[in-house]
């Protein structure tokens, strides 16, 4: 029991350190990126010119901390010596208390007064005022963030933005207040309205592919699940709305359409879906590696969600706060990938593809947790892999986890169908003859029900009872390996002269029944039971061997005779009996006029 123990533990420790040294990575390549910005003294004015791409405003940009929060705009404006070039490049400055104020310097290039917009791309902003000065004094102003309603925005779009009315020529003075509960990722940038509206339709475009994704995703485990299938589906389609949910805030799309105007929402619908696609991630991984030698995983599993739900509901009635709450889901957000590892590794190591999937699934996700939390922190610069790496890394996810569904489902189907296969081959052993194939006493039973239920006097059913002449004497001579084979090659005879809707049993050692039904006369009956004494005029060959047996036919009729199966038999039998009596190799019906034996 120790050793499992022991591995997750090495397994974790390993994964520890591969995050540190992203980490480690990810802050050596921001400072190589930002190295440029961090020897500058001052910044240098952004000259804005016609049909220019959007310009990023960090080459522009100066900084000051306002850890207070009191300063007003006119105080930063008149201390322009408080302003130094911003430490990191890139459009992070990490995790910041107070506010944080930008500043730079637009020189309106155009041929005429053109309408320039200033945009952060980071809808997830609290608080972000931008104001324009010119000759010292502001000109205009803007409240923006999630904090402020949607239908209160200057521009109706899902990231602060604002209009700048500069005249062509003059020089104005950018001043941007943000504060925030998160990371103060600000990727902002300048354009004419033409690229603004170009840009933002295809971040639109893109979120719109990801919102289909995810909705059909979600239509499909919906409907797996009402349709019977596991509850792991019910789970998967949870954990697919909670990812949906947490883009859908991330990128500013639900309140520009969902949730619009509604501030409670808006503030609290990340990390509640945050707390819920941990608990179904713990519930989903639990399930798919359910089944595994591990005592008790899924029971682990099983709490770690309980925990996740009353984290979630906590957060929901405002014991813990925002900042509380993203904090536990980044400390817990890797962790049910994490203890699900071991059971995965040793599952991928017998050659399960659904480990192998599930470890893919972990990698990706510390991939996009590392990125999505060095951009956080300021050690990676804010771009569009950056930006979106934590809904690439989803969308990742999604996809591995339906493949584990794939291959839960086909796992599930040849069980099914094996399951089957034994079913049916118990009903063969139990209704057949093991030698020859035919049908038993008990497979007799079925067919002549069957049979009887729609026999008419327009349509017949003859049960014939059929005894070997000289089949004792073949045994007791060449032995019973050779009776055996004698009775398989009769087996094959009776089936060369009968229909194919004639079923033959063995209820002896040399009795055969045979049924045959839809006969439209007794005459036939009485022709098919000649041409079945006629076929064995001539000798069987088993090898060497020629072997001479011959028949006693006795049957009786349905619903002429009777209608009764047991009857029916018995009537056979003692019309097979007397034959016997009268010399063999003959066919003889019993309407009733011959004694039924004792048997």
């Amino acid at each position: 029991m120790r050793r499992p123990i022991r591995l997750r533990h090495r397994l974790e420790d390993f994964m520890a350190a591969c995050l540190r040294r992203l980490l480690q990575w990810g802050f050596v390549l921001a400072c190589l990126v930002g190295a440029g910005g961090v020897h500058a003294t001052q910044a240098q004015p952004l000259v804005l010119r016609d049909g220019m791409p959007p310009a990023d405003l960090w080459s522009a940009f100066t900084t000051m901390a306002d850890r207070t929060a009191a300063l007003t705009a006119e105080e930063a404006l008149a201390n322009p010596a408080a302003f130094a070039v911003p430490s990191r490049s890139g459009g992070s400055l990490g995790i910041r208390n107070g506010a944080v104020w930008l500043r730079a310097t637009l020189v309106n290039g155009a041929s005429a007064s053109t309408d320039w917009i200033v945009n952060i791309d980071y809808p997830s902003l609290h608080q972000v005022d931008i104001y324009l000065a010119r000759d010292g004094r502001i000109a205009q102003h803007a409240s923006l963030g999630n904090l402020r309603s949607f239908s209160q925005r200057p521009w109706q779009s899902r990231t602060p933005a604002m209009g700048l009315n500069m005249t062509a020529g003059a020089s104005y003075e950018l001043l941007v207040r943000v504060r925030t509960g998160g990371a103060m990722i600000l990727p902002a940038t300048v354009s004419q309205a033409p690229a603004f509206v170009a840009s933002a339709l295809a971040e639109q475009m893109l979120q719109g592919l990801f919102a289909g994704m995810a909705a059909c995703l979600l239509i499909y485990s919906l409907g797996q699940w009402m349709g019977g299938s596991e509850r792991i589906f019910l789970y998967y389609a949870v954990l697919v709305a909670a990812s949906a949910g947490f883009c859908l805030q991330l990128f500013g799309i639900g309140a520009q359409y969902l949730w619009r105007d509604q501030l409670w929402v808006e503030l609290h619908i990340a990390s509640l879906c945050g707390f819920t696609a941990l608990s179904a991630l713990f519930l989903f991984m639990g399930h798919a590696l359910d089944g595994s030698p591990h005592g008790g995983f899924l029971r682990t599993m099983q709490g770690g969600a309980a925990l996740s739900a009353a984290l979630g509901a906590a957060f929901l009635v405002d014991v813990i706060g925002t900042r509380t709450a993203m904090a536990l889901l980044s400390v817990l957000g890797a962790l049910p990938l994490l203890v699900s590892a071991p059971v995965a590794w040793r599952r991928a190591r017998r050659g399960d593809p659904q480990g192998t999937t599930l470890l893919a699934a972990g990698v990706a996700y510390i991939v996009a947790a590392a990125g999505m939390g060095l951009l956080a922190q300021g050690l990676l610069p804010a771009s569009f892999w950056t930006l979106h790496a934590f809904q690439i890394g989803a969308v990742v996810n999604m996809l591995l986890f339906l493949r584990v569904l794939g291959l839960r489902n086909a796992a599930l189907r040849t069980a099914a169908q094996v399951a089957r296969r034994e079913r049916d081959a118990m009903r063969s052993l139990a209704h057949t003859d093991p030698l020859t194939g035919l049908a038993n006493r008990r497979g007799l039973d079925l067919a002549l029900a069957a049979a009887l239920a729609r026999c008419t006097p327009d349509h017949l059913a003859a049960v014939y009872m059929l005894d070997l002449d000289g089949f004792k004497p073949v045994n007791d001579r060449h032995g019973h390996a050779v009776g055996d084979q004698l009775l398989v090659a009769v087996t094959a005879r009776l089936h060369e002269h009968l229909r194919h809707t004639d079923t033959v049993a063995r209820i002896g050692g040399d009795e055969f029944v045979v049924m045959a039904n839809d006969l439209t006369s007794a005459e036939e009956a009485h022709e098919l039971g000649t041409q079945l004494l006629d076929a064995f005029r001539r000798p069987i060959m088993l090898g060497a061997l020629e072997l001479h047996v011959g028949l006693t036919i006795g049957y009786a009729l349905a619903p002429l005779d009777s209608t009764e199966p047991t009857l029916l038999i018995k009537l056979a039998d003692a019309a097979m009996y007397n034959g016997k009596q009268s010399g063999k190799f003959c066919v003889r019906r019993n309407t009733g006029d011959l004694a039924l034996s004792s048997a």
